[in-house]
């Protein structure tokens, strides 16, 4: 009897759990899922052994649409991929350091057409190839169209601040006129971060968590992940070309305390918390009634400052000559229009940025998404990758337009 009344008890147990339950408001479950048509384009890489396994997060301005993990973050240890699994963000900080910029713009506290040397004196000393005064501007050095010499890379590896870097940058020689080219120049974008230490009164990584990590809700982003986050990084993986087998690689030489917060490629981040930053730009510098950016700010993340002249990753023969197809914004890059393969499936005026182990994000605000790739896997173009392809086309068709 006693064992037909426990019986009874659990059943009327479950029976208010799930009553319960189903009262509760929509917003108090999670709001991701996965799609097998995202798992199922992913997992042909896991199969080919060319990634270990990856998350990946598509979202709309007020929804995670889908939230993948997919494989291992560390085949040795057997751990899964997990949402809160960390990867080194590499260039994908530069998107925030382009934003830190504009948050002061609209404090009042800079212009982006303003010199560097009015913020940085030394620069004033700066000379073209031509022998003429620099005068670069902060547009410049975050468009990459400055000139401006990356610097003895030892010395940099030296440097404990971004103040460190300055005279390191200074000492060696520009590379051509400014606004005359287009070139991927790491040495600007931490100029950029130094401006923002200078224009603010705080370190660049206080401001970044002050201004737009802690009020987004990105939990687990940050330039210096302590002991519990570090247990939750992916491991790198390299694929052995004589093997055919992945092999682990060393971890990224960032997020040291002592290095500098390097606002070219100092973050580490998880997929759910990117894509929060990336809501944000969805919704025109605005999340959950907060705003970021002006809409006059906003306008100048997303505008091309470059021109006509050739930008990105994908310029060379071997990607499809495709430099006309791409712009710089403020800190991002912009597709101007779409070609075959990596960006066929994204609309105009697409922007965003990708990083050096692979990492992915890019803005369709024609669409109203936002694509989200993380893995480690360092060598490649992640730009021009057969997996951003795959990921970014199965979740286009997954989610068509409206």
């Amino acid at each position: 009897m006693a064992g037909g009344t426990d019986k009874v008890n659990r059943v009327f147990k479950r029976t208010i759990i799930y009553a319960v339950l189903l009262l509760l408001p929509a917003c108090a479950f999670p709001a991701e899922s996965g799609n097998p048509a995202i798992r199922a384009a992913i997992e042909k890489f896991i199969d080919a052994q060319d990634i270990s396994g990856a998350v990946t997060v598509v979202v709309s301005k007020d929804k995670v649409l889908a939230l993948d993990t997919i494989g291992f973050a560390d085949i040795a240890g057997k751990k899964p991929m997990e949402p809160n699994t960390l990867f080194w963000q590499a260039s994908m900080t530069k998107p925030l350091t382009g934003i830190s910029i504009l948050m002061l713009q609209d404090e009042g506290k800079l212009q982006v057409s303003d010199p560097v040397e009015k913020f940085i004196p030394e620069f004033a000393a700066l000379k073209t190839p031509s022998g003429q005064p620099a005068h670069i501007t902060i547009e410049q050095i975050l468009t990459h169209t400055s000139g401006l010499g990356e610097g003895d890379a030892a010395a940099i590896k030296g440097a404990h601040t971004l103040a460190d870097l300055i005279p390191i940058y200074l000492a060696s020689s520009m590379l051509y006129e400014p606004g005359d080219h287009w070139r991927y120049t790491q040495s600007g974008i931490n100029v950029a971060a130094r401006i923002v230490e200078v224009a603010s009164g705080l370190s660049f990584d206080n401001f970044v968590g002050k201004h737009i990590l802690k009020p987004l809700g990105m939990k687990n982003t940050t330039f210096y992940p302590n002991k519990k986050q570090r247990s939750h990084l992916a491991t790198p993986y390299i694929k052995d070309k004589q093997t055919g087998t992945l092999a682990a690689a060393p971890y990224a030489a960032f997020g040291n305390k002592g290095q500098p917060p390097f606002g070219n490629a100092g973050l580490f981040s998880t997929g759910p918390d990117y894509a929060r930053f990336c809501q944000m730009l969805l919704n025109g510098g605005t999340f959950k009634g907060k705003r970021y950016l002006s809409p006059a700010a906003f306008q100048q993340l997303t505008t091309v400052h470059t021109g006509e002249l050739k930008t990105g990753f994908l310029q060379t023969e071997e990607y499809g000559s495709r430099g006309m197809n791409y712009g710089w914004g403020i800190g991002v890059a912009i597709l101007k229009s779409p070609h075959p393969g990596v960006a066929e499936m994204l609309s105009p005026g697409t922007y965003g940025h990708g990083g050096a182990w692979g990492t992915q994000a890019w803005i369709d605000p024609v669409r109203g998404l936002a694509y989200i790739l993380m893995v480690q896997r360092p060598g490649t173009n992640g730009d021009a990758s057969k997996l951003r392809q795959a990921f970014q086309q199965s979740a286009s068709d997954a989610f068509p337009k409206p």
